[in-house]
């Protein structure tokens, strides 16, 4: 199986989904966000106000190189993965890529 690799918008639903899908696919389920706080051994707010957004997408797309590199995954990312360096092309080929698609008004309600 290649590895299912989710993305959308904070608040979307991606781990939530995930857990499900991993869980009827009898695979292990990674969030990259959790993942990067165990690897860091920090929160993200926490590489947030030591580094900066850049340093922590940095970080982050060492991160997602990491976890997808595993077979038979399904890994959620953060909201602005997709949108830095070569993120997307990345998990394009890496596995299937899913856009969870929300419609905003859920999304603020989800948020706010």
């Amino acid at each position: 199986m290649k590895s299912i690799i989710i993305i959308g918008y904070m608040g979307a639903g991606k781990t939530t989904v995930g857990k499900a899908l991993a869980k009827d696919l009898g695979v292990m389920f990674y969030d990259l966000d959790w993942y990067i706080e165990s690897r860091m051994r920090k929160t993200v707010k926490q590489i947030f106000d030591e580094v900066g957004e850049e340093g922590f997408r940095k970080i982050e797309h060492n991160m997602l190189h990491e976890v997808a590199e595993f077979e038979n995954v399904v890994v959620s990312c953060g909201g602005g993965t997709p949108c830095f360096f070569d993120n997307m092309d990345y998990m394009n080929g890496r596995g299937q890529t899913v856009f969870l698609d929300v419609h905003p008004d859920i999304l603020f309600n989800r948020l706010r």
